[in-house]
């Protein structure tokens, strides 16, 4: 089973391209600026691995299970500005409840003692590559077993 942890993209100078794409392999817990990025005076990022926690409060409304267990989670990017760009997906492109899971994300970033842990967020809903049963992680397949469902 593969991992669904996301880490922050760390693009050649001047490639904007790749300043918006992540890597879901490995979790990298650094925010570290790239090369001429001039850092927004009085900000703070935000860490990919706090926020994949705070994540972990943000439930699929059909499932009950939270959405990085479920491996909805594809990428976390954070930038200067502090804003955070979730790359994200559902188990069905038909679902309705997108509004639901935003909510829910801008509920468990945006709100919090001292602010929370970034000032905005985004969503960037992608359907490549498909979810499927294998993004689930151990911890999700547990708690979808107790609820008596077969994975």
């Amino acid at each position: 089973m593969s991992e669904n942890t996301a880490t922050e993209a760390t693009p050649e100078a001047g490639d904007a391209a790749a300043a918006s794409q992540v890597d879901s392999v490995t979790t990298d817990a650094t925010a570290t600026p790239e090369a001429g990025d001039a850092p927004t005076a009085g900000v703070s990022k935000a860490m990919i691995a706090d926020i994949e926690e705070a994540m972990k409060d943000v439930v699929d409304p059909e499932l009950g299970i939270n959405v990085v267990d479920l491996g909805l989670v594809y990428g976390v990017h954070v930038d200067d500005e502090n804003v955070a760009t979730l790359d994200m997906t559902l188990t069905s492109a038909a679902c309705p409840l997108t509004d639901v899971i935003e909510d829910q994300t801008r509920q468990a970033l945006t709100t919090g003692p001292g602010g929370g842990l970034v000032n905005d967020i985004r969503i960037n809903w992608v359907w490549l590559p498909p979810w499927g049963p294998d993004k689930i992680t151990d911890e999700g397949r547990d708690q979808l077993r107790s609820l008596g469902f077969n994975v």
